[in-house]
Formats: structure tokens, sequence, C-alpha cells
């Protein structure tokens, strides 16, 4: 099946964040999503095509949903995304396959990422607050990646990492 537009999958559909490491500009992005759209629109499991759709935000996140009412995504067609993009990497300059990564926009609206004890560090020294805006790419279906992808830091998990008088 073609790529559809993300919008027109449904809420239970399955989905992957892809947080990059760095933000990539036009020219990166550019080089990302034709490749990107060249793998989905022939992405397959067990040999059946996949209803796929994909989102780039902010040239730092790529969503990848599955409406797996028609197919599911297997362990081996996930792996082979997994494998496509990081084999981009070089490319880009950047890695979109990364773990362990917070993500928050800063206080001139730019979205910045570091690891867990940074970002606590952060909250420490009040450059992160609780209205400060956070991305989470834990989401596993399109319902909650449209409910909660980009939240303030006091209503999603981030919340655990802020300094406790900030939270008082």
């Amino acid at each position: 099946m073609p790529l559809v537009e993300i919008e027109e999958l449904p809420d239970a559909a399955r989905t992957w964040v892809f947080g990059s490491d760095r933000t990539l500009d036009q020219r990166k992005s550019e080089i990302l999503l034709p490749e990107v759209d060249r793998f989905l629109s022939q992405w397959h499991a067990h040999g059946a095509p996949l209803t796929v759709g994909r989102d780039w935000r902010y040239g730092r996140f790529l969503t990848v949903a599955v409406d797996q009412s028609t197919a599911g995504a297997s362990g081996c067609s996930i792996d082979g995304l997994f494998r496509a993009l990081k084999a981009l990497g070089p490319e880009l300059g950047a890695s979109l396959v990364t773990s362990g990564l917070v993500f928050y926009r800063d206080d001139r609206g730019e979205i910045q990422s570091v690891d867990r004890e940074r970002f606590t560090a952060l909250s420490a020294e009040g450059v992160i607050h609780p209205d400060t805006h956070v991305f989470d790419p834990t989401v596993t279906t399109l319902g909650e990646w449209r409910a909660r992808f980009e939240l303030e830091a006091r209503q999603s998990w981030h919340a655990g990492l802020l300094d406790e008088k900030q939270l008082a």
C-alpha cells in the first residue's frame, strides 16, 4: 500500500517517534524525507504491504505510524526501519536512532536534547521549569502522540525529573 497522510490513520495505529540528536536544516531534511518515504512506500511485514504514514516536525522528530488493522509490523520489519534510519546518520551528521535523550524547548523556543541527568541539573538551576515544553518520544499509538507528544513538563512523565522545589 502506498504511503498515506498520517492524519488518515486511526488513533490505534502503532507509532514510533525518532528524535534527532540535533536539528536538521532544510538541506538535510531534503535528504532524509525522500529516503524515508522510499523505505515506507515499500515497507512490508511477512510479504504484506503496510499502511503507513509519517510526520516530520521541527527538524527534529520523525514519527512513523502503521495501521495494524490491515497488517501489523513484525519484529523483522521494525528492525529494517531502524537499520534504514541508522544508515542515514553519517550523511545527515545526526542520529535519529537515539536513546536516553530528553527533548525540551528552551526559553527561545528552540528544541534541545540532553540526557536525563543534565535535564535534572538544568531544572535545579532553574533553566527548566514545570511550564517548559517537553516532548514524549515514548508514545506507542497515534492517539497518544496526538494527545501528548508535546506538553508542559508538569503534565508529563518529565515532572519526575524536575527539581522538587519547583513542584511545591
